[in-house]
């Protein structure tokens, strides 16, 4: 437990603990490392000492953070980014309820980064608060100096409350773990070793009303054609309850967005990319509860297809307009947690054009659309929870709507030595004009989550007609999966090893409709991490007999392969190195009467830390296969499959360079390259699942020829300044190219050639997001009145 005692003058966040405050308070001491080992005491000379305080506004923390000042690795990096830099946490828990964490991290370069932790999500760092820190280096270690404005928690008004606390200290050089109140890693969430703090009295939740306007200035340029555009706009937090708070997106510019990693997809799936568009990365752990939410669907592409006249061509846009969107969410002190979310995208139509007459018409390709999400969440015992999650999407009466509910639950013992995971969930599809379809999916998972030794068994359920991606990501469904898998791991240092882990596991799967095998493998891994810091690691898999594919031929029929076995390992060298390397290699093989097949694939990513503030990351990416067999096109109304071989080349490259913590620039590059070959003779798929060539298909005598060559070009160069606390300006310049064709015996250099002569897309833009707080404002002329 730790004493706080108020302070009638804030200390001066400086990195100078010369403040009047800091004579008298209270020390936190006698850190305890939880790794690589448990329980050690650190040194004299490596101790580290904090101090707390607090006024009507804040919370103060000061932390000397003892050691020989040529060992604290101080790499500067760009926020939320951790680099090859010792930092310090504090984590903050205002309902003291072992499960919902606020951590504040600092580090030696004078960098923060921010997250919001729970058992659920671990450590959340798309969020992120607005307060005040400064670090300053000494002879005998370093200072840190925090000011955590009550505005970043959610708290209820009480007269004496008692809050959760943790201080971390992270020494980068070895790895080394320390924290104030002991931890056992091999037993439960970290959040239940919390600590206590003392002392608060009449702490009052402040006006949590924080606004973000920004405007945006956009130029972009493509196959000569330019256009500009300036928006304007804000972001709103308020906070509605001490303990709820409603984020809004009055005017959304998702316009700097990052790149999305395009791959050609030869697989009967949907690809996906991960969310980057901040609103919907912040503050989303409640609505991500029973897989339901999947934030891309909003705004992407749109759903609707529309049928062509002979002659037409249509033009279909890449996006739908996202008009606003909203989060209510928040926790009450018993637990319970409620959210509410919210969004609308505007109508889309799609432009055909006659191409003999010119003439133009449009169609609507996705209508006005209301996402809607509502979530219950109730937390007990320190480490469990019971949800129940909705989904809702409403079309406006075209193309569909659709309603998805979940029932979820992650129940772990007192003793934290066993867990049950499950949900139950219900999608319901209105397609309009026909029958409405719902469907029911479940998960159960009884798991062993202690010790040395821990095991895990899993059933997986869907029926043909479970469907939530309106709202959600559901690659298939049709699935009644069984899993297990046992485990070894080590937590502290042996031999050589700091830690290892040895993990195997089966899978066994059949469809629902018809109830039949459809597919099954076993394997195990390996993974090491030696004293030195160096990682490795090693895996196998196999699928032994007939495999039965009932996805590839996009028809419900069964695509047998058998005996198929891949194998691979990787290393990863200490980071803490000026020059470190990734590399990993992959093999697989098939072991069946008639085929051949070999694939293999090898990435290198080198990594160069010039100094404290350049940073370079080259990858190199090679996948070979020669002899796979897959879906290669459509004709006369049946799948064809085809014997191809297939090589990927990736090549990319960031550099990233931070002027000091505050002003950084970044730069990405890559280059995708993919091309697929197919044999002459293509194959039509038997109902017994075997493929034979006697139907006399070959790849000259099709409608389409199969083959392709694909290749991608992404530049991204930017340019980040805070300039005041929660204030930004980011310029950013990017160039895209695209190609696809079926020149397959077009190599690396001259498919670059054909590239570059397809039209370019630049686009420069520049954005300032500045931050306003409420109390600030409030304060200003509080103040101007007192003067008058």
């Amino acid at each position: 437990m730790l004493t706080i005692q108020r302070t009638a003058e804030a200390p001066k966040i400086d990195g100078i603990l010369d403040d009047e405050v800091w004579k008298n308070a209270h020390i936190a001491t006698g850190f305890v490392s939880s790794r690589p080992e448990i329980g050690k005491i650190a040194p004299k000379s490596e101790r580290t000492e904090v101090k707390m305080t607090y006024d009507d506004n804040a919370i103060y923390v000061a932390a000397y953070l003892y050691d020989h000042p040529t060992k604290i690795m101080k790499q500067l990096t760009s926020r939320d980014n951790f680099g090859q830099t010792d930092y310090f946490i504090l984590v903050l828990n205002p309902n003291n309820d072992a499960q919902n964490d606020t951590a504040f991290y600092v580090f030696s370069s004078g960098q923060q980064a921010d997250a919001i932790q729970n058992p659920s999500i671990g450590e959340d760092f798309g969020w992120n608060g607005v307060w005040d820190s400064a670090v300053s280096i000494k002879h005998d270690g370093w200072i840190v100096e925090m000011k955590i404005p009550y505005r970043t928690l959610r708290f209820s008004d009480q007269k004496e409350p008692t809050w959760g606390i943790q201080f971390h200290r992270e020494f980068r050089r070895s790895r080394a773990r320390f924290t104030w109140n002991p931890i056992d890693p091999t037993q439960g969430y970290s959040g239940l070793y919390h600590a206590e703090v003392k002392g608060l009295k009449d702490v009052k939740p402040p006006v949590r009303l924080n606004l973000y306007p920004f405007t945006t200035g956009i130029v972009n340029n493509f196959d000569g054609d330019t256009e500009t555009d300036l928006k304007f706009g804000m972001d709103v937090k308020y906070g509605l309850t001490d303990n709820f708070t409603l984020d809004a997106t009055l005017v959304p510019d998702f316009s700097q967005a990052g790149f999305d990693n395009i791959v050609l997809n030869l697989g009967p799936f949907e690809q996906t990319f991960s969310e980057q568009r901040q609103f919907f990365t912040e503050g989303v752990d409640l609505f991500s509860k029973g897989d339901l939410f999947f934030s891309r669907r909003i705004g992407n592409r749109p759903s609707g297809t529309v049928e062509l006249n002979e002659n037409e061509e249509i033009t279909i846009p890449s996006e739908v307009k996202v008009l606003n969107a909203i989060k209510v969410s928040g926790r009450t002190k018993s637990g319970l947690g409620v959210g509410f979310f919210n969004a609308i995208t505007e109508k889309t139509t799609a432009t055909i054009t006659n191409a003999l007459t010119n003439e133009k018409r449009n169609a609507i390709v996705e209508p006005f659309t209301n996402y809607n999400i509502v979530v219950v969440d109730q937390q007990f015992n320190g480490n469990s929870s019971v949800s129940l999650i909705n989904t809702n999407v409403l079309r406006e009466g075209y193309f569909r709507d659709a309603n998805a509910t979940a029932l979820v639950a992650n129940i772990i013992n007192k003793r934290n030595t066993y867990s049950v995971s499950s949900n139950l969930r219900m999608s319901n599809v209105n397609y309009q004009n026909t029958a409405n379809e719902t469907g029911y999916s479940s998960y159960f998972k009884l798991a062993k989550i202690y010790g040395n030794f821990r095991y895990s068994l899993e059933h997986s359920f869907a029926d043909t007609k479970f469907n939530n991606n309106d709202l959600g990501l559901l690659l298939r469904n049709n699935y009644n999966s069984f899993s297990s898998a046992v485990s070894y791991q080590t937590f502290e240092p042996s031999g050589n090893l700091n830690n290892y882990s040895i993990e195997a596991y089966f899978n066994y799967n059949r469809l629902v409709q018809p109830n039949v095998f459809s597919q099954s493998n076993l394997g195990a891994s390996y993974r090491a991490t030696t004293r030195d810091l160096d990682g490795f690691g090693f895996r196998l898999d196999i699928e032994p007999g007939e495999q039965n594919d009932y996805f590839e031929s996009r028809d419900g029929r069964p695509f047998i392969y058998e005996n198929y076995v891949s194998t691979g390992g990787w290393l990863s060298s200490n980071y803490n190195r000026q020059f470190a390397l990734d590399f990993s290699a992959n093999m697989g093989t098939l072991f069946e009467n008639g085929r051949a097949l070999f694939t293999y694939d090898i990435e290198a990513k080198p990594r160069v830390r010039l100094n404290n503030k350049l940073l370079l990351i080259y990858q190199f990416y090679y996948d070979f296969a020669n002899g796979e067999r897959g879906y290669a096109t459509l004709e006369d109304n049946q799948p064809l499959f085809g014997e191809r071989n297939r090589q990927i080349i990736t090549n990319s490259l960031s550099a990233n360079y931070a002027f000091n913590p505050h002003n950084s620039l970044a730069l990405s590059f890559r280059h995708y390259w993919d091309t697929v070959t197919y044999d002459d003779n293509l194959f039509t798929l038997l109902d017994s699942g075997r493929l034979t060539t006697d139907s006399g298909y070959t790849t000259d005598s099709i409608s389409t020829n199969p083959d392709i060559n694909f290749s991608t070009w992404n530049f991204d160069l930017s340019y980040s300044w805070q300039f005041a606390p929660g204030s930004f300006l980011t310029a950013l310049y990017r160039n895209q190219l695209f190609n696809s064709d079926t020149i397959t015996e077009y190599n690396y250099s001259e498919s670059m050639a054909n590239l570059f002569d397809q039209p370019i897309q630049h686009t420069l833009s520049v954005r300032v997001q500045y931050f306003l707080d409420f109390n600030s404002i409030k304060s200003v002329f509080n103040s101007n009145k007192s003067d008058s």
